[in-house]
């Protein structure tokens, strides 16, 4: 991994996970695609995942096709905000699949020129930690990997402390992802990482979209071999980063300063905020059914979206989701980024 890459990892970062623009027919709407992207880097985002749950899985079956131009729109805006800004967003692509389409999709992305792939073993239900390992193993060797602790409930499966221990020992490991929704596990991948030896060179990243700001204050002390060894998780690779970007970025930049130390009950009370916010992007009261729409409800009412259309017609708000997100719209008005989209939406849309 390059040096400036691990570098904005390690120091931690927003990492939006980037929905899919689609028009009224269903095809892709390049245009606020593109303008989704520019939100996300002009909002101070380190990186964009691309490919992921929330881009939408269905993008990789042959009547839709979506994968490679869709990384091929996030690499041109990459490159574009490179050369205005002389920054380089990390570039993640998201990978799935058993080894075969693991494979083909990690070069892909490696001849894209992405950065890292985030690596989701939702297709190895069943199979032995011995079997996944070696398919992790098999894509570090094409690209970077960033590990996926992704909860059960879209998909993904339990994995072991052991699991995540032998994980983070493979050499081109850069980072985790963890995302189970459940403490118990979330601690099940920190306390692999420090017993790999690999702590100082792993990133942690929250995808615990119901606990982000927890996650981000908390700093993690597991014993090893008679020393203790303390973690902190870097940022967040989140979906629910996907909107009020710029709120997050400020909220990230607030806790690396350590604004929230000496005001504990303050932070408590913005995370319960911000998770009653995810319950209901989420749509949490119907086990995460209306998720992807729920993020496009709030893009498509900023502007950044068209619609809320997904690849799957049956993929929709839920019963009373879109009143939820009245509610909470209504009830912290100071975690929307509204009054920045608004002033530079129409240089987003402009070309």
């Amino acid at each position: 991994m390059k040096k400036e890459v691990r570098e904005i990892l390690n120091r931690g970062t927003v990492i939006p996970a980037m929905p899919l623009a689609l028009d009224s027919r269903r095809k892709l709407d390049e245009k606020h695609q593109r303008a989704i992207i520019r939100y996300y880097l002009d909002a101070g985002a380190g990186g964009i995942a691309v490919g992921v749950h929330t881009t939408q899985f269905a993008i990789r079956n042959p009547e839709f096709n979506l994968l490679e131009p869709l990384f091929e729109i996030a690499s041109q805006e990459f490159d574009r905000y490179r050369e205005r800004s002389g920054k380089h967003p990390v570039r993640i692509a998201g990978v799935i699949g058993k080894t075969k389409q693991a494979v083909a999709e990690a070069r892909l992305a490696a001849d894209s020129g992405y950065d890292a792939a985030l690596l989701s073993l939702a297709a190895f239900r069943g199979a032995s930690d011995r079997t996944m390992l070696e398919h992790c193993s098999t894509i570090g060797d094409i690209i970077p990997v960033i590990g996926f602790y992704l909860q059960p409930a879209v998909g993904g499966r339990q994995l072991s402390m052991n699991f995540w221990r032998e994980f983070s020992s493979i050499k081109n490991v850069a980072a985790i992802k963890i995302a189970p929704f459940n403490r118990y596990q979330t601690l099940d991948v920190v306390r692999g990482v420090a017993e790999s030896g690999r702590s100082d060179e792993i990133a942690l990243y929250t995808g615990n979209d119901d606990n982000i700001l927890i996650d981000l204050l908390t700093e993690f002390e597991i014993p090893v071999n008679g020393r203790m060894i303390r973690k902190r998780i870097a940022g967040g690779l989140l979906g629910h980063w996907a909107v009020w970007t710029r709120t997050a970025v400020k909220m990230l930049e607030d806790v690396r300063q350590g604004k929230f130390d000496k005001n504990s009950a303050y932070a408590l009370t913005l995370a319960s905020k911000i998770t009653d916010c995810n319950s209901a992007f989420f749509d949490a009261a119907h086990n995460f059914k209306g998720c992807i729409a729920g993020l496009h409800e709030v893009l498509r009412r900023q502007g950044l979206m068209k619609g809320i259309w997904t690849l799957d017609r049956k993929e929709k708000l839920s019963p009373g989701q879109k009143e939820e997100i009245d509610r909470v719209y209504a009830s912290y008005p100071e975690l929307n980024d509204d009054d920045f989209v608004r002033k530079n939406i129409g240089k987003w849309l402009s070309d």
